[in-house]
């Protein structure tokens, strides 16, 4: 397998140049791509039914329901839906097997507005790996050390460790325990402090997995130029695949196409097994960036004999449900059974969200009845995912009655459902109700949590309620954190006020330990672009580039939309997107030109 699948494409007048190999880094200049895939010719699909499925539709335009305006999805943090923020973590977790995971895009000092995450499998360590399998759901993982951090917060975490070996044996099971504490709480800088400590005092037998947790630590804390310098300090003998394709899952989080793209030929080049978790990297990646070359990724794994996973099936559903390919989707289902792979709760919840979305919703209550299997005690574990859909469905009902399932001893994750619930019902009285017996039940609820509530009183423009809930925040000695920021935002605007908005944007990202959420960028760029106002647009664009965002299309089209609200012409604007490896599908392509300086009409002609 010496690099026969790299990630090509074809140009108009270059029928295939690859990436050249990199022997000595990720240095060099990355493969042209453009909208017409590479194929393999003579190439016969014949093991996985899932890449003719999925091949059939593939001309996405063309899809009924497809949206063509040219916009990219943004319903979500970055373009994602809820599957992406579980994937990219996935991605780490099966890289390290550590207690390392590669969620979404924040890169944080400390907590992550005290945000629990699930820490993904791939990137824990076998001591990690095992230990989060025994822990309890509600309590999660016991460790002395982590508490011993915690204690004290404003103290180096070398300096508590300095004091700590005095008394206590540190042993892999415990700083395993400490690091998926850590991560739960994306309290990514601590995690890192912790790592760098053990190395420097040998308190830890370094192995592959331990280095690959730290790349992942490093990109998260200090950024993907930092990690790839790091992984060229790692002994040769550990910089194996669990390395790179940690890096690989960081870029991806990242939306940073071309060093995905050059990470994932360098594992090419060196001869790495590639498993289907360096795929759904891929996937993760164009379904962000270009849906038209998941169908090529689908042929790189075909020819590898890759064997897709639940994740796989679930991208590809919700690709499918994304351009509203109802059909499609059903078809990619029925495949995953046929190769032996039953839809779990997760994978349900993707498909009644596009029925929904659809319109199909007979659909999407039998598939939630499913979910119930009949008894909703017994499956309890699906009422958190019940009670939103059947709000977006709205059936007060049917939230009612599953809320009265979890009421007399509810678990967290389900009174936050039931809150964001009963706010999409606008049902705003029952919302905070439930929200006043979280705190009285959980005195120290994140500002995740806050910000449920928050987003309701945004959604409905209540503007004086939200600042009191802020206050209320504050005085409980939450952090605030880019969640709340981002509903702050979304306050704001919703009142009108985007000035104000964005000043508490401006001063959050002034903030060094933690950057705002894209999305919140997004939305004040948007209401600048509506405007016609180039200034404060251009302006967004460029705090974006600070914050370390990498520019997507979805930035342009707000750019450019601002400039064809203000009916002036945009100078340069194509060639700055070629410098950001962007290139215009239909959609963009028309609005370029409607903000070309130098386009000719009838009357220029006729005075030429």
């Amino acid at each position: 397998m010496t690099g026969g699948s790299r990630i090509c494409y074809a140009t108009s007048d270059i029928s295939s140049q690859c990436l050249k190999g990199h022997n000595d880094g990720l240095k060099g200049d990355s493969n042209v791509i453009s909208h017409r895939p590479l194929t393999y010719r003579g190439f016969q699909i014949m093991s996985h039914g899932f890449l003719r499925v999925f091949r059939e539709s593939r001309s996405f335009s063309s899809q009924a329901g497809t949206k063509s305006s040219g916009e990219e999805d943004s319903s979500s943090d970055d373009g994602f839906s809820e599957l992406e923020s579980s994937t990219a973590t996935e991605a780490i977790l099966e890289v390290n097997k550590v207690d390392e995971s590669v969620s979404e895009h924040e890169l944080s000092e400390e907590d992550l507005d005290g945000e629990d995450v699930e820490a993904p499998h791939e990137l824990l360590s076998d001591t990690e790996a095992e230990i989060n399998k025994r822990k309890s759901p509600r309590n999660g993982v016991s460790s002395a050390l982590f508490n011993a951090i915690m204690a004290a917060p404003a103290l180096p975490v070398s300096k508590i460790m300095d004091k700590w070996v005095e008394g206590n044996n540190v042993t892999r099971v415990e700083v395993a325990a400490a690091m998926l504490n850590f991560r739960k709480r994306r309290m990514y800088g601590k995690a890192l402090q912790l790592s760098e400590w053990l190395e420097s005092k040998n308190q830890l037998t370094f192995i592959d997995r331990d280095y690959a947790s730290r790349v992942d630590l490093i990109a998260k804390v200090r950024g993907l130029k930092k990690a790839e310098d790091y992984i060229g300090t790692i002994p040769e003998s550990f910089r194996n695949e669990v390395i790179y394709r940690t890096l690989l899952a960081n870029c991806v989080a990242e939306g940073d196409l071309k060093k995905s793209e050059q990470v994932f030929n360098k594992m090419k080049d060196l001869e790495f097994p590639l498993t289907c978790f360096t795929y759904n990297q891929l996937l993760l990646l164009y379904k962000k960036t270009d849906k038209k070359k998941i169908a090529d990724v689908l042929l790189l794994m075909e020819k590898e004999n890759v064997k897709p996973t639940h994740f796989t099936y679930r991208l590809l559903i919700d690709v499918k449900g994304q351009f509203n390919d109802i059909s499609g989707m059903e078809q990619i289902v029925e495949t995953m059974k046929a190769e032996g792979l039953e839809p779990d709760v997760t994978t349900k919840s993707i498909l009644v969200k596009h029925y929904i979305s659809g319109g199909l919703n007979e659909k999407a209550e039998n598939v939630l009845k499913e979910m119930e299997g009949g008894d909703t005690k017994a499956t309890r574990w699906a009422c958190r995912s019940l009670l939103p859909h059947y709000a977006a469905l709205g059936r007060a009902d049917e939230v009612a009655r599953i809320w009265q399932v979890c009421e007399s001893n509810p678990r967290l994750e389900e009174c936050v459902a039931a809150v964001d619930a009963w706010g999409k019902l606008h049902n705003i009285e029952e919302a905070e109700a439930i929200f006043d017996k979280m705190t009285a039940k959980w005195p120290t609820l994140s500002s995740k949590h806050y910000s449920v509530l928050l987003n309701i009183y945004a959604n409905h423009k209540m503007l004086s309620k939200g600042k009191d809930l802020v206050k209320r925040m504050a005085d409980s000695g939450c952090r605030i954190g880019p969640v709340t920021w981002d509903a702050l935002v979304r306050l704001y605007i919703e009142a009108g006020e985007v000035e104000k908005a964005d000043s508490i944007l401006h001063k959050a990202g002034e903030q060094n330990w933690l950057r705002p959420m894209i999305n919140s960028y997004l939305m004040i760029m948007d209401q600048y672009a509506k405007k016609g106002d180039i200034h404060n647009t251009e302006k967004m664009f460029h705090r974006m580039r600070q914050a370390g965002y990498v520019s997507r299309a979805t930035q342009y089209q707000h750019l450019i939309r601002a400039y064809i609200n203000a009916k002036a012409p945009c100078y340069g604007i194509a060639d700055r997107m070629k410098a950001d490896n962007i290139f215009p599908n239909k959609g963009l392509a028309n609005m370029l030109a409607q903000v070309d300086a130098f386009k000719k009409n009838a009357v220029s002609d006729l005075l030429d």
